[in-house]
């Protein structure tokens, strides 16, 4: 690879020292390193990446990786993760070996992981992506909502609960394990359905195939109560349903691709991440 472009994220590395000290690592080897153009809000200023970049590197944490997928949409770059964050999932290099990881990217072939991504649809035509999770959550009073779940047509289940998280196998380590839910090795194909504080004694999770398609209902509250609930793709600024509406979940036609360069396996990460024996 000869080309890099450089996402930083700004909380994590506030006067690029970092950052400039791997874009100058990269042009001493006699590659060409591109930062990344942010606007006030720190999202990457559409139509700036160049066509020529063969890869994004990722400074950041795993939610600064997610907003950079989000950001470069149908660029589809290959992703190293460089971590500067805490736990890290999907940032495969620890900031102390990233001269020895921009080594491998100079003089070989990465493999990269593919990882599936959901797609949720909503009011007819809105559409939106999700590479961890698509969560639904009751908005306002503390009283639970009564959520539909149809798969393939069919009611699945009714659920009294605070929520709904439809997560990928990438986004099973996030809320979906907090709130109860099963760790799924990430390169799997399924989605998992996990209530969240859910009114009932039977509160498992539900896994599905990655060809099924879900769809949430927003039910009607107690003495024909509208709920308002919100919808959040990744953990972004929520879209706010009402009773009676509705969202598609199915797997998106759109991957992930990360880059691994270690041959550690995801349980020996996990077993390391959450500081297991």
């Amino acid at each position: 690879m000869d080309c890099f472009y450089i996402i930083t994220n700004r909380l994590k590395d506030k006067d690029y020292a970092i950052t400039e000290e791997i874009r100058r690592y990269i042009e001493k080897n006699g590659r060409r390193a591109i930062l990344s153009e942010k606007d006030e809000e720190g999202h990457i200023v559409p139509g700036t990446v160049p066509g020529e970049v063969q890869c994004a590197l990722v400074l950041g944490g795993d939610g600064t990786l997610i907003r950079a997928v989000r950001d470069l949409g149908d660029r589809n770059l290959p992703l190293l993760g460089i971590n500067l964050g805490t736990l890290g999932y999907l940032t495969d290099v620890e900031l102390k070996d990233c001269p020895k990881a921009l080594d491998r990217l100079f003089t070989g072939t990465p493999e990269i992981e593919e990882r599936m991504m959901l797609e949720g649809t909503f009011r007819g035509e809105k559409r939106d992506l999700a590479l961890n999770d698509i969560v639904l959550t009751r908005e306002g009073k503390m009283r639970i909502v009564q959520f539909n779940i149809y798969v393939n047509g069919t009611l699945l289940n009714t659920y009294l609960a605070d929520g709904v998280i439809i997560s990928t196998p990438t986004g099973s380590t996030g809320y979906n394990l907090s709130a109860g839910g099963p760790v799924v090795e990430p390169t799997a194909k399924i989605i998992v359905i996990t209530p969240i504080c859910s009114h009932a004694l039977n509160t498992s999770s539900v896994v599905l195939s990655a060809e099924d398609i879900i769809e949430i209902e927003i039910c009607e509250g107690r003495y024909g109560r509208q709920e308002e609930v919100s919808l959040c793709f990744d953990g972004v600024e929520p879209t706010k349903l009402v009773t009676g509406e509705r969202v598609r979940i199915c797997r998106a036609k759109e991957t992930v691709r990360l880059i691994k360069l270690h041959k550690e396996s995801f349980l020996t990460t996990m077993r390391k991440k959450m500081k297991g024996n």
